[in-house]
């Protein structure tokens, strides 16, 4: 369990075979509803392949319990040893192979964190190459609700040009960290002073924050080009 509601698991593809991917894609589950109706959820991906070494066999994702939801029953039922069926990978919430920005901005709230997780590889190698800067910016409740955090934390150690601040809504910790924040994501952009034509930001998770993050990008003055988002809707 990565928080009181979000459960963290790993998959192996059947045949052995690696799922090669684009870091930003996800995956949809097929299963049945009780009454044997077909139904799929999307979940992206947060597997962590280097790909100058090659895609691994790992195919992790993070799921939210909804309360009465048919995911949620399907998954909080499954034991080691299980199977599901999926498709994919599918989406383009991927970084551009020719983007010229000078610094990524990636927001996210609950399991919209996911998707930044996978990229870390890949935001190594352009803070390496392209001299980029880049800032995660995520927000949840309270210190119970940090998705991934020791994986960002670390992160940042190892990369000067990487930020990693949480925005907490409901409940600080008891010993907050310097980039810790009380508030909502959208309450601290202005501190990071968005610019038009150095920053690419992406937006994922509640649609409600994306939104709110998308108006004020524009404010700033950010192309909608320059701004990508993926909407994580809860279904029952």
């Amino acid at each position: 369990m990565l928080a009181p509601s979000v459960r963290h698991l790993v998959f192996a593809r059947d045949d052995g075979q690696p799922l090669d991917f684009i870091p930003g894609q996800f995956i949809q589950v097929h299963f049945q509803y009780p009454d044997g109706t077909p139904t799929k959820r999307s979940y992206s991906l947060a597997t962590i392949h280097d790909h100058a070494l090659g895609p691994g066999e790992a195919v992790e994702i993070a799921v939210s319990y909804v309360p009465g939801g048919a995911a949620t029953a399907l998954f909080q039922a499954m034991d080691e040893g299980q199977q599901i069926m999926a498709s994919g990978p599918y989406g383009r919430f991927c970084l551009m192979p020719n983007d010229a920005n000078r610094r990524y901005l990636l927001v996210a709230t609950g399991t919209g964190v996911t998707p930044y997780r996978s990229m870390l590889p890949k935001l190594a190698e352009l803070m390496r190459t392209r001299d980029i800067e880049v800032v995660v910016l995520f927000g949840c409740r309270s210190p119970a609700e940090q998705l991934y955090a020791g994986d960002f934390l670390a992160f940042a150690e190892s990369h000067p040009g990487f930020r990693y601040i949480t925005c907490f809504s409901r409940e600080m910790p008891a010993a907050p960290r310097p980039d810790d924040r009380s508030g909502h994501v959208q309450d601290v952009l202005p501190e990071l002073a968005p610019d038009p034509d150095g920053d690419i930001a992406y937006l994922c998770g509640n649609p409600n924050m994306v939104d709110a993050v998308f108006e004020a990008l524009k404010a700033a003055g950010l192309a909608v080009p320059r701004i990508r988002r993926e909407k994580y809707v809860s279904g029952k």
